[in-house]
């Protein structure tokens, strides 16, 4: 009896390690003006930060931007590489506020996008009024091993 105790109690010790083990992980971005052409450095300005918490294949970001030129309009979720090439939107995001505001959304991640986030390959652009090609971005990093 002693032995199936001990045994039982060494299990549920190994679940409980598998699921710390299996915590959601957290992302962050830093958004900041990224000027498309010489015209825009007039029209764009501001800066903002969204932090991502992936569990399982869900993926909830928040965060907040601020000192805009124009109101916001949209914000989205970018696949693209980390060389301020665009690429394609794959989700849309809430904005909320105008030239000082919040983002929101969760997104259910295909394996192609999961394998994308870990090796840094989506970003966050928040469009403006007088930028609808972007006006703040920012790409998602892994927080693991980061000091918060």
């Amino acid at each position: 009896m002693t032995r199936r105790f001990v045994l039982l109690a060494a299990c549920a010790v190994l679940v409980s390690v598998g699921t710390v083990g299996a915590q959601a992980r957290q992302y962050r971005a830093r958004l900041s003006p990224v000027p498309l052409d010489v015209a825009m450095q007039s029209t764009i300005a501001g800066s903002g930060s969204v932090t991502g918490t992936l569990a399982g294949r869900t993926l909830t970001l928040s965060g907040t931007y601020k000192d805009l030129r124009t109101a916001a309009t949209v914000v989205r979720l970018h696949r693209g590489p980390r060389i301020a090439m665009r690429g394609p939107a794959i989700a849309d995001l809430k904005a909320s506020g105008g030239t000082t505001g919040t983002i929101a959304g969760t997104i259910e991640l295909t394996k192609e996008q999961l394998d994308d986030l870990s090796n840094g390959r989506l970003y966050v652009q928040l469009h403006s009024e007088k930028a609808p090609d972007g006006n703040l971005w920012g790409w998602l990093f892994s927080q693991e091993g980061k000091k918060q």
